[in-house]
């Protein structure tokens, strides 16, 4: 898959920014007045400005209201709806804090678990696409919500239980990378399958079916090498979770959570880089593009 920056901006930060309303939910750090203000603001902007980076992707963004129309069928017409119940929800929690210095519990705790549930529905926009082998797995739903309760965990000032988290969500994105790499073969679709010529012989591509590029290739076909994509990996896995565990590790110090906040939005956004690169679409058959190059 072609990783496109707005979508790969929109959910590294907008995953973030929900792993944070989520803490805040359930009332950690228990802050009010200013304090609260400062975290709401934070997470709200993550929030908020993640999904509208989302809204570059598509074709045509002026139709992006449209998506609340499909929740019967759609995910992503699920993920507009919590997003929605989970920003009100929160805002009505946060105002509370802020104006009133009030923690009005049960509405917290529906705010994190709405925030939890955007972040679901986002990774099940990926988990349901059978054509591409990589994604279509309980793994998927697994590596976008330890990287949210993780992070957020992280910019809430939980360290104890932010190195936890950083190291389940370490274990479930080794277990991702192994995985999907073994994914595709795994599902039994090659060029024989795809073509419905496998009675016939081996078939290979000739030549791509057309001269000129389309959207499929724009959009499904990307190949990395996998030398890059190796490099790639250990850079977000020092980034993400080996130098924010080593620095949470170290005597508190606020320029040290800084710099472990930073450096785990470093690695996510690597890793979610990698999350659409590596993802090979089934149509990549037509366009001899089946394997990653050395």
């Amino acid at each position: 898959m072609h990783p496109a920056l707005s979508v790969i901006f929109f959910s590294t930060f907008s995953g973030l920014g929900f792993g944070l309303l989520f803490f805040l939910g359930l009332g950690f750090p228990a802050v009010t007045g200013g304090s609260a203000f400062a975290f709401f603001t934070i997470a709200y902007i993550l929030a908020v400005g993640g999904l509208i980076s989302s809204t570059f992707h598509l074709g045509h963004p002026e139709r992006a209201l449209k998506a609340f129309t499909q929740w019967k069928s759609s995910w992503l017409s699920r993920e507009a709806w919590c997003a929605v119940l989970a920003l009100v929800l929160m805002a009505l929690y946060g105002a509370g804090l802020v104006f009133f210095g009030t923690r009005w519990t049960p509405l917290g705790i529906l705010g994190a678990l709405a925030s939890l549930a955007t972040v679901f529905t986002t990774s099940m926009i990926y988990a349901q696409m059978k054509t591409v082998p990589r994604w279509h797995t309980p793994l998927t739903p697994a590596y976008f919500l330890s990287l949210c309760i993780a992070g957020g965990a992280l910019m809430a000032g939980q360290t104890t239980l932010a190195a936890v988290l950083l190291l389940l969500a370490g274990v479930i994105q080794v277990a991702t990378w192994g995985i999907g790499d073994k994914a595709f073969t795994g599902g039994g679709t090659d060029m024989e399958t795809a073509t419905q010529l496998g009675s016939v012989g081996k078939v290979r591509a000739f030549e791509p079916p057309h001269t000129g590029t389309n959207y499929l290739k724009r959009e499904f076909v990307y190949v990395i090498a996998r030398k890059h994509a190796l490099k790639l990996r250990v850079i977000a896995g020092v980034l993400m979770i080996v130098l924010p565990l080593i620095l949470l590790l170290l005597p508190f110090s606020h320029i040290f959570a800084l710099l472990a906040v930073v450096s785990h939005v470093a690695g996510v956004f690597t890793s979610r880089w990698l999350f659409f690169a590596e993802a090979e679409h089934v149509v990549g058959l037509y366009y001899g593009a089946r394997t990653q190059v050395a």
